[in-house]
């Protein structure tokens, strides 16, 4: 059974940092690219950091230099850092795993909420 779990959300103020964390199991996970979305309410489902087998990176313009993505293939797990959050990050964030990004299928963990206020 394929599972993503997802973890470190939370209401932070402005200017503060979170990590998130998702945990694979049940793939390879090596071999697949890695991705962080979020979706905020009333909006379309974003892309906001991928992370491909070889370690190519790419991020939504608005999160660079704000937003690091990084892999641990021993221990399936990807992580999304966080900085000098803003409200407009606030949205649930999503892990996504897949051979070939923007492809169908793939994988997705159950979401973890970000809030991001004052």
């Amino acid at each position: 059974q394929v599972q993503l779990v997802e973890s470190g959300g939370g209401l932070v103020q402005p200017g503060e940092s979170l990590r998130l964390s998702c945990e694979a199991s049940g793939i390879a996970f090596s071999i697949f690219t890695v991705a962080w979305y979020r979706q905020a309410p009333g909006k379309q489902r974003e892309l906001v950091a991928s992370i491909t087998q070889g370690g190519n990176i790419v991020y939504l313009d608005s999160v660079k230099a704000r937003f690091t993505i990084s892999r641990d293939n021993v221990k399936s797990t990807v992580l999304l850092q966080m900085n000098n959050l803003k409200p407009e990050d606030t949205a649930a964030y999503y892990c996504h795993a897949n051979l070939v990004l923007g492809r169908p299928g793939g994988y997705w963990g159950q979401g973890t909420q970000v809030t991001v206020s004052s």
